[in-house]
C-alpha cells in the first residue's frame, strides 16, 4: 500500500497524530477536519485526501473521533510497538541524543550504542553501554534491532552505513549532512538542521524585500 501513497502524504501522518495527541490531552472528544485544519494550517479537502488513503474514518457532519483515530493513526504508523534501535558515533552529538532524550518517544529505544574511538568503548552513557563497531552484526541479531541512527563525523558516514546495512538493517536516521548511498530495499532519513534554517533565510529575505 505504501508505494501507492504520495510522500507527502506519509510525511504529514505524524502531524496529523501530534495534534490528535493534544486535542485528547485538553479532553476533546471529537474534532472535525475544519478544526484540524485550523490547527495545522491546512485546508479540510486536505485532510480528508490524505486521510482516505488509509480507509474512512470518522462521518459525514459529525467530525472524527479523536482518540480512535489517534489509535488508527499510530497502528498505520507502526507505533503500536516497540522499535529497538542502535546509535553509531558516540562525540558530542550522539551523547547529547543518549543524554536528553532528542528520541524520547517511548516507542523507539536505543539499545546499544558503537564507536570506533578506543577511548569510548567500554564506556556507559545513560545506562547504555559503548561498544565496537565491530561487534554491530551480532547485537543486532541478539537485541532484535531494526533501526540504526548515524551520529559519526561526515567522513565516516558512508563507512557506518555500509556497516549497518551490511547487517541487515533496513531503516537508518541519518544525523550528518553528507549524501549517502544505500541499497534501493533501504531506507535512509535525513535529519538537517542547516536545510531548515536556509528554508527560514529564505523566507526572511522575501519578507524584507515585500
Amino acid at each position: 500500500m505504501t508505494g501507492q501513497i504520495p510522500e507527502v502524504v506519509i510525511f504529514r501522518l505524524p502531524l496529523y497524530l501530534r495534534i490528535l495527541t493534544l486535542l485528547a490531552a485538553e479532553n476533546v472528544e471529537v474534532a472535525s477536519s475544519q478544526e484540524l485544519g485550523e490547527r495545522l494550517q491546512m485546508t479540510p479537502a486536505q485532510i480528508r485526501k490524505d486521510l482516505s488513503y488509509f480507509g474512512k474514518f470518522g462521518k459525514q457532519g459529525k467530525g472524527y473521533n479523536v482518540r480512535l483515530l489517534r489509535e488508527q493513526l499510530r497502528e498505520i504508523l507502526g507505533l503500536d510497538r516497540e522499535w529497538r534501535m542502535a546509535l553509531i558515533g558516540v562525540g558530542r552529538l550522539g551523547k547529547a541524543i543518549l543524554d536528553y532524550g532528542i528520541l524520547a518517544l517511548r516507542e523507539f529505544t536505543i539499545v546499544a550504542a558503537f564507536d570506533i574511538d578506543p577511548h569510548q568503548i567500554g564506556k556507559k552513557v545513560s545506562g547504555v553501554m559503548i561498544q565496537d563497531l565491530a561487534e554491530l552484526a551480532d547485537t543486532v541479531k541478539k537485541e532484535g534491532i531494526e533501526i540504526c541512527v548515524v551520529a559519526v563525523p561526515p567522513s565516516q558516514t558512508q563507512q557506518a552505513i555500509d556497516c549497518s546495512v551490511g547487517c541487515g538493517i533496513k531503516a537508518i536516521l541519518n544525523y550528518v549532512p553528507a549524501a549517502a548511498r544505500v541499497p534501493k530495499d533501504v531506507r535512509i532519513q535525513e535529519v538537517d538542521p542547516t536545510l531548515a534554517l536556509q528554508t527560514m533565510t529564505y523566507h526572511l529575505k522575501s519578507l524584507g524585500s515585500s
